[in-house]
């Protein structure tokens, strides 16, 4: 494992302990809503002071883009490695209990992901990937799924959950999708959703006005798996944009052509 990768995968575990001890008691959480439905509490704030901690101990130089404390530490255009970190994602389904969510942090050098840990840790799924050796969970080789059909494939989204101006345009995704697919799912995390991806448990995904600690890690994952991911045009600005599709090869290519009207 890269020394990078390994100090992630040690930030990982440390910020997912924070989150497992305040698991065992959800009513002792304070609960902030940042805007509407866009929740943060103490426990994100604490395990991001982990996640930091750990990455700016090995590697003081860096910089570091956090979901908490936004534009976090030496963030400058000098700087060639910025790691970039979601604490919690996930956090409405972490306060009802909900299990599903999980860390993600990236390490980007000179704008290109080359290192990635999703850690989801009430099920002690390690995701992780170097950019050219591939991606694994818990050391068994990942690849994206064979479906070929979208009629056969389960497809992962989220749903506006902020900007209700978007919904009309997402329930017609929805129908689109719907009719056309095997089951179309809204797990509500959306790194861990692209996990999957790259782990064939979904065969594709696809999501508007993420930000990028919530795609980072994911997408590194999906390519090192063998699968595609890009923007609703099928080009590579989904960081910048938000708006992201991925899957296996052939099951990417078809949301595209469905979704494009929709870029």
């Amino acid at each position: 494992m890269h020394p990078m990768l390994i100090t992630a995968v040690k930030a990982a575990r440390r910020g997912a302990a924070v989150i497992n001890r305040a698991s065992m008691d959800l009513g002792q959480i304070t609960v902030t809503e940042k805007k509407r439905n866009d929740y943060v509490t103490e426990i994100d704030q604490a395990a991001e002071r982990a996640i930091v901690d750990v990455l700016l101990k090995a590697y003081p130089g860096h910089a570091v883009l956090a979901e908490e404390s936004g534009a976090s530490a030496n963030l400058n255009a000098e700087n060639e490695y910025v790691w970039i970190i979601d604490p919690l994602d996930g956090t409405t389904n972490f306060i009802h209990g909900f299990p599903q969510y999980c860390v993600s942090i990236a390490l980007q050098h000179k704008g290109v992901t080359t290192q990635a840990v999703i850690f989801d840790p009430t099920r002690n799924d390690l995701f992780v990937a170097t950019r050219g050796d591939g991606a694994f969970l818990n050391d068994k080789r990942l690849r994206v799924s064979k479906c070929d059909k979208l009629a056969d494939s389960l497809i992962g989204t989220g749903f506006p959950a902020r900007d209700m101006g978007k919904l009309e345009e997402y329930m017609k995704m929805f129908k689109v999708l719907t009719e056309r697919c095997q089951g179309l799912r809204r797990p509500g995390s959306a790194a861990l959703d692209l996990a999957y991806v790259a782990a064939g448990r979904l065969d594709g995904f696809f999501e508007k006005g993420l930000n990028s600690w919530d795609m980072a890690a994911g997408a590194l994952l999906i390519t090192e798996a063998g699968g595609i991911i890009g923007d609703f045009t099928g080009e590579q600005g989904y960081l910048e944009s938000g708006d992201v599709i991925a899957g296996n090869p052939r099951i990417f290519h078809q949301l595209i052509t469905l979704l494009k009207p929709y870029a």
